[in-house]
């Protein structure tokens, strides 16, 4: 009996085959979409400042239907209140705007480069004309980590000590404030007031002048550093302890509860606040 099945054959091409390279996508990649962060929050703004600067042109417009002197008083009125909100705009933008400088300036400082590095000392020192002695130094290092030293133990180190005393000047009134009023909200509104001054103070400080929406982004940077604050906790402990020897802080505070924790939270506050005003301090 013959069997049917194909026997086994080899197909040979007549060329060789291509080898496998790499074919660039072609596809375009998609670009990117620019989408408001918050429409609603666009929304509000234009709503909250267009409906007045209506309601102001609607008002001048009808004073000089009225009298054409009162007309033009209104409208003096209405630019140079224009004017004033403009200027207070521009602060807040600036404030935010060196908040996110010191983001940069961070970048810059890690990257390793020294030509980096010495073009973003240049532009920190712009901020902090007292310490601008130091250029001639940074321009004869030749490697970044040298810049790097001389700028912690220059500028930085000065702007450290500095912080410290802040926070000890408002480490003293917090415990002043704490036996002086006798009620705890009291106290609670007090320190608090007490703590925004002291971070605006080291803000200060470091070359920034934080307005409101500075301020607010500058608290949510420091409760973001002050975690990592929490390594000088012995430091802290051990300048809070020395300070409430004072003999004129016994006397004021005597046992007055939660005055030495007070007084250590102000001085770990300033910590924070510094290292997050300071691109030199983070990471």
């Amino acid at each position: 009996m013959t069997s049917t099945a194909p026997e086994p054959f080899l197909l040979l091409e007549p060329e060789a085959a291509p080898r496998l390279e790499a074919v660039p996508a072609i596809i375009p990649p998609a670009e990117p979409v620019l989408r408001l962060r918050s429409p609603a929050l666009a929304g509000a703004t234009i709503i909250g400042l267009g409906l007045p600067l209506l309601w102001g042109v609607w008002l001048v417009t009808a004073l000089f239907d009225r009298w054409a002197t009162l007309g033009w008083i209104g409208l003096v009125v209405l630019l140079a209140g224009l004017c004033l909100i403009g200027i207070g705009i521009g602060r807040e933008l600036r404030a935010l705007a060196a908040l996110r400088r010191v983001d940069y300036l961070h970048a810059e400082f890690a990257s390793g480069e020294a030509q980096r590095v010495e073009k973003a000392a240049h532009r920190w020192l712009q901020a902090l004309p007292q310490h601008a002695a130091i250029l001639p130094a940074l321009a004869a290092s030749e490697t970044p980590e040298a810049m790097l030293a001389l700028l912690r133990t220059g500028p930085a180190q000065s702007l450290r000590e500095a912080t410290d005393v802040l926070g000890q000047t408002t480490a003293l009134q917090s415990v002043a404030i704490i036996a002086a009023t006798p009620s705890p909200a009291l106290d609670a509104l007090a320190l608090g007031w007490c703590g925004v001054r002291l971070i605006r103070q080291v803000a200060t400080l470091h070359g920034m002048r934080p307005g409101l929406m500075g301020t607010l982004a500058l608290l949510r940077r420091t409760a973001l550093s002050a975690a990592t604050v929490a390594a000088t906790e012995v430091a802290v402990n051990a300048a809070t302890h020395a300070m409430m020897n004072h003999p004129l802080l016994r006397h004021l505070a005597g046992d007055v509860a939660g005055a030495g924790v007070a007084a250590r939270r102000m001085i770990v506050l300033a910590r924070a606040a510094a290292m997050a005003c300071s691109p030199l301090s983070r990471g």
